[in-house]
C-alpha cells in the first residue's frame, strides 16, 4: 500500500521569505515556484512551502530531514535564523536526532543515521 515518504508541506505565510530562507539552506532553488506554492526537490523527496497551510508546531508529526553531519546541520540552521526546538540527542547506537523550529513556526528535525540508505533502483 504505502510506497514510502514523497512530500512534506511546511506552512509559508510569507512564501517570498520562506522561498529565499530554504533557498539558501538547501543551497539551489526550487524546481516549482508558484505564487500558490514552491517545491523543492531534496533528494528525490518534494519539500513544498504552501502561503495557505497552518503551521503544525507542537502536537503534529514531525518529519525529520537526512543529514551527513548533524552537528554542521544545527549550527547552519540556527545562524540562517532557526531556533532550537530539541538539542541534538543520541537516540541510540551512532544515531542523533534534533529539532528546530524554522522562522514560519514549522517544526523541522534532522537526523544523523550512517545505518540508513535508501534502496536502489
Amino acid at each position: 500500500m504505502f510506497l514510502g515518504l514523497r512530500t512534506t508541506i511546511y506552512a509559508a505565510p510569507n512564501l517570498d521569505a520562506a522561498k529565499k530562507w530554504y533557498t539558501d539552506i538547501l543551497g539551489f532553488p526550487p524546481y516549482f515556484d508558484e505564487p500558490f506554492y514552491v517545491g523543492f526537490n531534496v533528494g528525490g523527496y518534494e519539500l513544498g512551502l504552501d502561503p495557505d497551510a497552518p503551521p503544525k508546531g507542537e502536537g503534529g508529526v514531525t518529519l525529520y530531514w537526512g543529514v551527513e553531519n548533524i552537528q554542521q546541520a544545527f549550527a547552519r540552521l540556527l545562524e540562517h535564523g532557526a531556533v532550537e526546538h530539541s538539542p541534538v540527542q543520541n537516540v541510540g547506537g551512532s544515531v542523533f536526532v534534533a529539532t528546530l523550529t524554522d522562522p514560519f513556526g514549522n517544526v523541522l528535525g534532522i537526523i544523523e543515521n550512517p545505518d540508513f540508505s535508501l534502496p536502489v533502483g
